[in-house]
């Protein structure tokens, strides 16, 4: 890497302490909420690191610590933030530490997430050098919970004083010794909706004497397509994906009474955004009226667009060039589409979400999916300097 500038030294004689921890979180991976055995073994190392304060079920099973700067003459606290969840999804990989939990696997780096803030703990613990508390965050039910909703809900940023919040992800393909961040949207909103096609059911070699859902739902999935092909304009970034469908019924000569269709729904613009569950409704109700069916649509608005602050984009990239150079951190990234529940942090609290490279990788959410334990030392150092640069010592 051209340019680079050397890791935290106290994060390359962790390395091989982090991805002991990082092994165990990957082969007890748990989901959402229910993550007894994940929480106890962070809860056990943040103690043995010495942490100031530890509050837990924020958020149903988030944890909040505290870290003292050698002085706290400023009165200010910056959060850091990591999620802890797995995926049900049943890994793929050969590896020593896969997962040993059946159709679970931590699919997209949460188990790196976690230790890179376990390896950041470890360190202010050590060295404190910063003025001013430093609220570690670790959040439940990133994938599709509202676990983020859930911690702030409960106070994070209200009860801790939060006056900055900052977060990170590892993406696949971006090398390993470089960061990625732009202010502005950076993911999307994420929505998702449920249509049930109802008809009427029948021999299916008889089909005039049934309103065929079927064929109804098949119009519907085409129909729903060209709300974004052709009601929204070429320049907004906006996704309409169907995901789903299914019957009540799955024999051969069987026209079915029901059929499920579900699917999802990206944005970067809310305007857009708040438009689409009536012209989901509208598109499934006129077009199933069409072949004799009905449409009962549910559409349930998820997590907002994550939308990096301007100044705090700047404090992220300066900690970022403090750990691998200017030349490594890309700010001419696209916005991607995925949606992260950070964004609810934001919504209450300035800040700055960024992406840490995991080299060639598969995809998030991928059965073959993999962090890669040579980026723990890099977040780590991210997150260090950010306490240092934002709560400096005078």
């Amino acid at each position: 890497m051209d340019g680079v500038m050397p890791i935290k030294n106290r994060f390359a004689d962790l390395q091989n302490e982090m991805v002991t921890w990082r092994h165990d979180f990957h082969e007890y991976p748990e989901l959402q909420f229910d993550l007894p055995r994940t929480t106890t073994k962070i809860i056990e190392l943040l103690n043995e690191f010495g942490v100031n304060s530890i509050k837990t079920k924020i958020g149903k099973c988030g944890i909040v610590a505290e870290i003292y700067g050698q002085k706290r003459d400023s009165g200010r606290a910056i959060g850091f933030r990591a999620d802890m969840d797995a995926l049900p999804v049943s890994e793929m990989n050969n590896f020593s530490y896969k997962s040993k939990i059946e159709n679970k696997m931590h699919a997209c780096g949460h188990d790196g997430h976690t230790t890179i803030l376990l390896g950041v703990a470890k360190y202010l613990c050590e060295t404190r050098n910063f003025d001013g508390t430093v609220v570690l965050a670790f959040q439940p039910a990133e994938e599709g919970g509202g676990g983020a909703k859930a911690m702030v809900d409960d106070g994070l940023i209200s009860d801790w004083n939060i006056k900055e919040i900052y977060g990170l992800h590892n993406l696949p393909n971006l090398q390993v010794g470089e960061f990625a961040i732009k202010s502005g949207p950076l993911m999307a909103a994420s929505d998702f909706f449920e249509i049930i096609v109802e008809g009427k059911g029948g021999h299916a070699a008889l089909p005039h004497f049934s309103n065929d859902t079927t064929l109804a739902s098949s119009a519907i999935v085409l129909a729903l397509q060209q709300i974004v092909s052709r009601r929204i304009s070429a320049l907004q970034a906006v996704v309409l994906s169907v995901t789903g469908l299914s019957t009540d019924t799955m024999a051969h000569n069987v026209t079915p009474d029901s059929v499920r269709i579900t699917g999802t729904t990206r944005f970067l613009n809310e305007v857009e955004r708040q438009k689409m569950p009536d012209s989901i409704e509208n598109t499934a109700q006129s077009t199933a009226e069409a072949y004799g069916c009905k449409a009962n649509v549910r559409y349930e608005f998820g997590v907002s667009v994550t939308d990096n602050y301007d100044k705090n984009t700047e404090f992220a990239i300066e900690a970022a060039e403090a750990v691998v150079g200017p030349s490594n951190i890309k700010t001419d990234i696209e916005p991607i589409m995925a949606g992260e529940d950070f964004s609810e942090m934001l919504a209450g609290c300035p800040g700055a979400f960024i992406f840490l490279g995991n080299g060639p990788s598969a995809s998030w959410h991928n059965p073959s999916y993999d962090f890669n334990n040579e980026a723990l030392p890099f977040g780590c150092s991210w997150f260090a300097n950010l306490a240092e640069k934002r709560l400096p010592l005078e």
